[in-house]
């Protein structure tokens, strides 16, 4: 990291500006905790909680389903992209400077912690104000682009129309729960994103199963949820009971241009996973019409619990590495690496194993009442399964490329696995296999991010034995 985008002169100052025993809570667990302990202490915890938030989605898709109608699960599903990329630039903002400030507090320095801090909420702010004023000025133009007419573009606006009034309220959550795991506060941060999820089910049940409201309840019930846990997850940090705090002194552009250059990744990640939907479902709508592209929605439902857990893992132990790559411990970055590695190969081998001998069981949940659904869907899912091999990998180096500091290895890994291979084996494989051959794109494209990822580890490894104890006083 380039020391020059701070003034040196701020890195002292008196004890008593920091709280008593502010800081102990993360330097004993990231510093200090034998690894596998560190390990089981923060993954879980965040493991559990993207598991039930992927979960609570699957529910709020089949109360609108079930209790709305099928023009209102179209019109959610068409405008959850446009949502999700709103959110983009703020989670690009909590990715980029998660890292930063992890890596500060390594360095026993809260100040220039607490600026990036500060920071990185204000720019949150202001994309918020943005997104939010243009989603709402422009919500009927942009659902007609995509090709919405009559009521199901009308739902669409007034679903988007809910996040765009409520996103100044919503969208630091992602980013605070960031800060609260840096902190130490993994469990904290567990208890937020499972009650959230728990409470939007709730409130789904009750506005829409209860009392028979509209498409607006479903977004309301969201950002509700997500409303009250940011105004918790913020509560300790305004208590003063954390070793961040907030500032009015700003970071210099030097620095701000490294958080969102290695915040990219997660940017690229939230584009490019909405492009390479579209393209996957035009393909599949040729090869295999309307129950292909249904059966392709199962088997995402499917996955998405599956990179939960991953990427939840690999999020997890970000802040760990970030801190010990501040602190210049190269050796305890890699035992901490060498486990979540492992066990992300575990959990890629049981999927696996369980996709090719119980899948059609939970498929079934799905499409018990349609043997031709069901038919596609098992076969879909037992070829598109064996991507697990490779993909956990990809996802997991991604994070580890971001918590040292590497955007430019973070963002080549996300665009290779979410886009360019997907993309370039979707092209020439349906040629010669048809359906089975879109199927097995993502297998192909798992095992081209796998190569390359093993390329860039090797060279971080190279790198931060090199650099030994000064790694953290410049750019990997």
């Amino acid at each position: 990291m380039n020391t020059d985008n701070y003034n040196t002169k701020n890195t002292t100052h008196p004890q008593q500006d920091t709280p008593p025993g502010s800081t102990g809570e993360h330097n004993r667990m990231f510093g200090g905790m034998p690894p596998t302990r560190l390990f089981f202490r923060c993954a879980i915890p965040n493991m559990i909680s993207m598991a039930v938030v992927s979960m609570y989605t699957i529910a709020d898709g089949i109360f609108v389903g079930y209790y709305i109608g099928a023009e209102a699960l179209a019109a959610i599903n068409l405008v959850m992209p446009l949502i999700m990329m709103s959110f983009a630039f703020s989670d690009m903002v909590a990715v980029g400077s998660s890292v930063q400030i992890a890596i500060w507090l390594g360095k026993k320095d809260e100040r220039m912690a607490g600026r990036i801090f500060s920071t990185a909420c204000l720019l949150i702010l202001i994309s918020a104000l943005v997104m939010g004023t243009l989603a709402w000025l422009f919500s009927y133009p942009l659902v007609h682009l995509l090709g919405a007419s009559g009521e199901v573009a009308d739902l669409a606006v007034k679903y988007m129309r809910v996040y765009a009034a409520f996103s100044v309220l919503i969208m630091h959550f992602f980013a605070v729960d960031n800060y609260l795991r840096i902190c130490g506060k993994v469990h904290y941060s567990m208890a937020m994103n499972v009650g959230i999820s728990l409470a939007n089910i709730v409130l789904d049940w009750l506005f829409i199963g209860v009392l028979g409201w509209g498409i607006e309840s479903a977004a309301l019930a969201s950002c509700l949820s997500l409303m009250c846990g940011n105004i918790l997850c913020f509560l300790p940090f305004f208590a003063g009971k954390l070793p961040l705090h907030f500032m009015r002194q700003w970071i210099r552009p030097g620095l701000l241009g490294n958080i969102i250059a290695n915040g990219s990744s997660e940017f690229f990640n939230n584009i490019s996973g909405s492009v390479c939907m579209i393209i996957f479902n035009a393909a599949l709508l040729s090869a295999g019409g309307f129950m292909a592209v249904a059966a392709f929605s199962i088997i995402m439902y499917v996955d998405s619990v599956v990179k939960a857990l991953l990427f939840g893992m690999g999020d997890a132990l970000q802040p760990a590495i970030s801190y010990n790559y501040g602190a210049g411990s190269p050796a305890r970055i890699w035992a901490i690496e060498r486990r979540v590695q492992a066990a992300g190969l575990l959990l890629a081998l049981l999927v696996l194993a369980f996709m090719q001998l119980g899948g059609e069981a939970l498929i079934g949940l799905f499409a018990k009442e349609d043997a031709e659904l069901l038919s596609i869907s098992v076969r879909g899912m037992r070829l598109f399964s064996l991507s697990y091999l490779f993909t956990w990998c990809a996802i997991l180096s991604g994070s580890f490329f971001t918590a040292l500091n590497r955007p430019v290895f973070s963002l080549m890994t996300a665009a290779g696995q979410t886009l360019l291979f997907p993309v370039l084996f979707l092209s020439v494989l349906p040629r010669f296999l048809g359906l089975d051959g879109i199927w097995l794109s993502p297998v192909l494209a798992g095992a081209a991010s796998f190569l390359v990822c093993l390329l860039f580890l090797l060279d971080t490894s190279r790198r931060l034995s090199s650099g030994s104890g000064q790694q953290a006083q410049r750019p990997l």
